[in-house]
């Protein structure tokens, strides 16, 4: 149970992050460092497409 509290919590905080910066790229990166930093490599991949399609959702 535990485990998985801390694993929402993290995932939460990585999608707010990725929501950071002015444009797509920026999103991206800012996604992924948060998400390398706390998931490893497959938590970069996560992190840079939550950035991109928060990205493309806000731009509209």
């Amino acid at each position: 149970m535990r485990h998985a509290f801390q694993f929402l919590t993290l995932g939460a905080l990585a999608l707010a992050l990725s929501a950071c910066g002015h444009n797509t790229e920026q999103r991206a990166a800012t996604g992924a460092a948060a998400g390398l930093i706390f998931g490893g490599p497959v938590g970069a991949a996560i992190g840079a497409g939550a950035g991109v399609v928060i990205s493309k959702t806000q731009d509209r």
